[in-house]
C-alpha cells in the first residue's frame, strides 16, 4: 500500500512539474510578442564616442548614438531618395532659394516644442567659426537664412548649388536647442534632440544608454524601448557576445563575419560600404610636401595585397569615391599610380632628392586592426624603396585629435565617400574643405570642385568629377586604398533591421520577438 501511495504522489509531482514547466513557456512565448514585455536592444561598438555634439563631433563611434537622438530638416529614404524629416516638404522658388515648411508639434526631449528659430539658430552654429564645425564647408555659400514663420523657414544661396539638399541629409546637419547649447557651453556630454530616442546615460569605458521618446512625432515608433551601447573594443570580445547572445548586434570584419557563417541563431548580413582606407599625408612637411615623394609611395603600395590580407578579400581598390557610388567613381585600376612599379618610385624618389630613401613615422588608431594591418603591409611594401617606417598606435580619443590637428606625417584611417562626390572631392580637399586636414591646397584643383557644386546638370556633373578625381589621384595629398564590405552580425528574434550602404544602423523599425 505505501508503494502505491508513493508512486502516486510521486506520479502527481512530476505532473505538477511538467505542467508549470509547460506554462512557464507558453508564458515566455507569449512574452515574446506582448507590448508590456520592454524592448531592450544590445548593440556592440567598437570604438567609444568622442563626444556628442553633432555640429563638432564626426567620429562615427559618435554619429552612431547621435543619430538617433537628433534629426535635421531632410534625410534618405531606403533607396535613397531625398525625403523630409522636420521639414515636412520643400519649395524652390529658384536656383538659389529654399522654402522649408516644418513639420508642426515636434517637441524636443526637454518638452520644448521646434520651431524655425531653431533650425535658423542650428545653422548659424555649424556657420560660427568659434564653433569650428566639421560641416561648415558643406553650407559656406548659404548667404541668408530668414524666418518666415513659425513653421517656416527661407536659405538663400549665393550661387545655385546641386549638394545643399544632399548635405542636409548629413546627421552632423542636426537641429540643436539653443537653452541646451548655452547651459552646457557645447553638446559634448548632453544630448537633447528630437529623434526617436533620448540620451539617457553614458558611462565612460562602457555604456551608452538610449531611451524611447515617448512624444516622438511618428505614431508607433520607435519600437524599441532601450537601446544600450556597450564599448567593445576588442572584436574577439564581440564576437563572443554576440554568439552566447550578451548583445544582438554588432559590426564584424570580413574575417569574423566568415567564422560566424554556421553559428546556430545569428545571422550575418553584408554589404558594399562607401567607405574607404587611406593614408594621409601632412603635405607641409618634408619629404610630403614633394608631389613626387607621394606618388612614389603610391606605385610602391600594392593595394590588392592590402585587399587580400586586411581584408580576407572582401574589399575593392578604391579612389577617393568609393565605387559603391556607381558611375560617380572612376575605374581607378587604370590609372598609373595604382599600377606598382618600384623602378618608377625609385626614380620619383631620387628627383625629390631622396636616391636612398627616407625614415619616416606612420600613426594609426590602435583599436583597429585593419588599420594596424594596414601599417605593417605599408611598411613592408615601402621598405622595398628605401623608405624605412615606425609605426605607432595611439588610442582613439588621441587618434581624432591627431587627425583634427594634423599633428602626424602620416596617418592610416578610413573615410567615407558621403552620398554626393562633393563631399569625397571637397569637403576633404578644397583648400577650404572642413575636413581638408592635410594642409593641402592647390587652386586648379579648388576652381574644378568649386565648379562641381554650382553645376546642377548631372551629365556635366559627372565629367568634372572625372577631372576632380584624376587631378587629386595625380596630386596624390592621400592615397586611396580599398573600400572594403561591411558585415553586421544579429541575432535571432531581432526584426525589422536592414543595413544600407548610406545608412547601415538604422534601428527605428527595429523591434525584438
Amino acid at each position: 500500500m505505501f508503494k502505491k501511495h508513493f508512486l502516486f504522489f510521486l506520479l502527481l509531482i512530476v505532473t505538477l512539474v511538467a505542467t508549470a514547466c509547460s506554462d512557464d513557456s507558453a508564458s515566455t512565448e507569449e512574452n515574446a510578442g506582448d507590448s508590456s514585455v520592454e524592448q531592450v536592444l544590445k548593440i556592440a561598438n567598437d570604438q567609444e564616442p568622442a563626444g556628442l555634439d553633432p555640429h563638432k563631433t564626426p567620429a562615427h563611434s559618435s554619429v552612431r548614438v547621435y543619430s538617433k537622438v537628433y534629426e535635421g530638416l531632410v534625410t534618405f529614404d531606403e533607396n535613397m531618395k531625398i525625403v523630409g524629416q522636420l521639414a515636412k516638404d520643400w519649395e524652390q522658388p529658384n536656383d538659389t532659394t529654399y522654402i522649408f515648411n516644418l513639420v508642426e508639434g515636434v517637441k524636443f526631449h526637454n518638452g520644448r516644442e521646434m520651431t524655425a528659430e531653431d533650425v535658423k539658430y542650428s545653422f548659424e552654429r555649424i556657420l560660427n567659426k568659434e564653433t569650428a564645425s566639421h560641416i561648415a564647408s558643406y553650407f559656406s555659400n548659404v548667404k541668408n537664412i530668414e524666418v518666415l514663420g513659425d513653421y517656416q523657414i527661407k536659405f538663400e544661396l549665393t550661387e545655385p548649388n546641386a549638394t545643399f539638399l544632399t548635405n542636409l541629409t548629413n546627421s552632423s546637419a542636426a537641429i540643436v536647442a539653443k537653452e541646451v547649447v548655452e547651459e552646457n557651453g557645447d553638446l559634448q556630454q548632453v544630448a537633447v534632440g528630437t529623434g526617436p530616442f533620448k540620451f539617457k546615460e553614458w558611462v565612460p569605458d562602457s555604456t551608452v544608454t538610449l531611451v524611447k521618446n515617448e512624444d516622438y512625432y511618428i505614431d508607433g515608433l520607435p519600437k524599441l524601448d532601450k537601446v544600450v551601447y556597450y564599448t567593445m573594443k576588442e572584436e574577439a570580445a564581440r564576437l563572443s557576445a554576440i554568439r552566447t547572445g550578451e548583445i544582438d548586434l554588432t559590426t564584424l570584419t570580413a574575417k569574423s563575419a566568415s567564422l560566424l557563417k554556421d553559428q546556430e541563431a545569428v545571422n550575418v548580413k553584408g554589404y558594399q560600404s562607401l567607405e574607404y582606407s587611406y593614408v594621409g599625408f601632412n603635405v607641409a612637411k618634408e619629404p610630403f610636401n614633394d608631389p613626387k615623394v607621394r606618388q612614389a609611395l603610391s606605385l610602391a603600395t600594392d593595394r590588392q595585397s592590402i585587399a587580400d590580407i586586411v581584408w580576407d578579400g572582401d574589399a575593392i581598390i578604391s579612389g577617393p569615391i568609393a565605387p559603391s557610388m556607381g558611375d560617380w567613381a572612376i575605374d581607378v585600376e587604370k590609372e598609373e599610380l595604382y599600377q606598382r612599379n618600384l623602378e618608377k618610385a625609385k626614380e620619383l624618389l631620387a628627383e625629390a632628392g631622396y636616391p636612398d630613401g627616407f625614415s619616416t613615422v606612420i600613426t594609426t588608431a590602435s583599436t583597429y586592426a585593419d588599420m594596424v594591418d594596414t601599417a605593417q603591409l605599408l611598411q613592408q611594401q615601402w621598405k622595398e624603396i628605401g623608405v624605412d617606417t615606425e609605426i605607432q598606435q595611439i588610442e582613439w580619443g588621441e587618434y581624432i585629435d591627431t587627425w583634427s590637428n594634423t599633428s602626424a606625417d602620416i596617418l592610416v584611417g578610413r573615410n567615407g565617400s558621403g552620398t554626393d562626390p562633393d563631399r569625397a572631392m571637397n569637403y576633404f580637399f578644397h583648400t577650404d574643405g572642413s575636413a581638408n586636414v592635410w594642409n593641402f591646397s592647390n587652386s586648379e584643383y579648388d576652381a574644378i570642385v568649386e565648379k562641381g557644386k554650382s553645376t546642377v546638370d548631372q551629365e556635366k556633373r559627372k565629367e568634372i568629377y572625372v577631372e576632380a578625381q584624376k587631378k587629386l589621384l595625380n596630386l596624390s595629398p592621400n592615397l586611396f586604398l580599398v573600400s572594403p564590405k561591411n558585415y553586421v552580425a544579429v541575432r535571432d528574434g531581432v526584426e525589422g533591421y536592414t543595413p544600407y550602404p548610406h545608412n547601415g544602423e538604422d534601428i527605428d523599425e527595429v523591434y525584438k520577438k
